[in-house]
């Protein structure tokens, strides 16, 4: 058992945002990957929480720092728990509906896609991540 006060044995905490907006060509559902140049994987936006920070609003900061765009969110979607750089890592998601911005490329971020649901599951680094795009179209009332 790790001793208590051991840094490297805190979980650290996230948030984010399985972020989704209908096309503004056809219609359909569209969800938001991120690229991250860093780790050069895709993955929904998503980020550690400040100390002191309120989930859903760390969430949607995340979002708007990752893609440019703000959102509004809806249902908490399933936590992940997973190990990063050996450290367990907790991050709750919200579905949250794209309403305006655009992606800036910066050094975090450097493109971001619309993808549908199926090639957005595909498209995904973490196998782990593939899991939320069920739970959003779970949340989702048709005509969303």
């Amino acid at each position: 058992m790790g001793t208590p006060g051991k840094h490297r044995t805190l979980t650290v905490h996230a948030a984010g945002c399985v972020l989704w907006r209908r096309s503004p060509v056809t219609g359909d559902l569209e969800l938001c990957l991120v690229h991250r140049p860093k780790y050069d994987d895709w993955s929904w936006p998503k980020g550690k929480l400040k100390r002191g920070e309120d989930p859903l609003a760390g969430a949607l900061r995340e979002v708007a720092e990752e893609t440019g765009h703000t959102a509004v969110p809806s249902a908490e979607l399933p936590t992940a728990h997973y190990l990063a750089a050996g450290r367990p890592k907790q991050v709750r998601y919200w579905a949250a509906e794209a309403v305006s911005g655009a992606l800036t490329p910066n050094d975090e971020v450097d493109r971001l896609l619309w993808l549908p649901p199926d090639a957005a599951r595909a498209r995904l680094t973490r196998p782990g991540d593939a899991g939320l795009v069920d739970a959003l179209l779970a949340t989702l009332r048709p005509g969303d």
